[in-house]
């Protein structure tokens, strides 16, 4: 019975529900106002854009890694876009061929193997 423990225990540290719709740590109402999800609150860094290439290695070893910081920024990508595309007053028709892109490429790699073999085929 006590592994079960520890297990669940080893679970709950893991899933930490406690920190679940929870603002991040680096958020301060006061200093950041109103509370916007497709931004970044940790400490700034150098832009990737404005990394020399020397330094490459040394940035990347700066950037947390794990499955939280990857999560949060799929988040903060999908407010970005969310907040650019689809939220505007006046909004355009601009996502339906970014998901009708994404589809088609999504479409090729998954029937890939089959699309491939197809060139040897012989039509007569």
């Amino acid at each position: 019975m006590g592994t079960l423990e520890q297990l669940a225990n080893q679970f709950a540290k893991l899933i930490k529900f406690d920190t679940w719709g929870n603002y991040p740590a680096g958020y301060d109402p006061a200093k950041h106002g109103p509370y916007d999800p497709s931004r970044y609150y940790g400490k700034p860094d150098t832009p990737f854009g404005e990394v020399k290439l020397r330094d490459l290695p040394e940035w990347f070893s700066r950037r947390e890694k794990g499955f939280k910081p990857f999560a949060s920024l799929i988040s903060r990508a999908h407010w970005r876009w969310q907040l650019k595309y689809i939220h505007p007053r006046k909004a355009t028709i601009a996502p339906i061929f970014q998901l009708a892109i994404v589809g088609a490429i999504f479409g090729y790699v998954t029937n890939y193997l089959r699309i491939r073999a197809h060139r040897n085929y012989k039509y007569h």
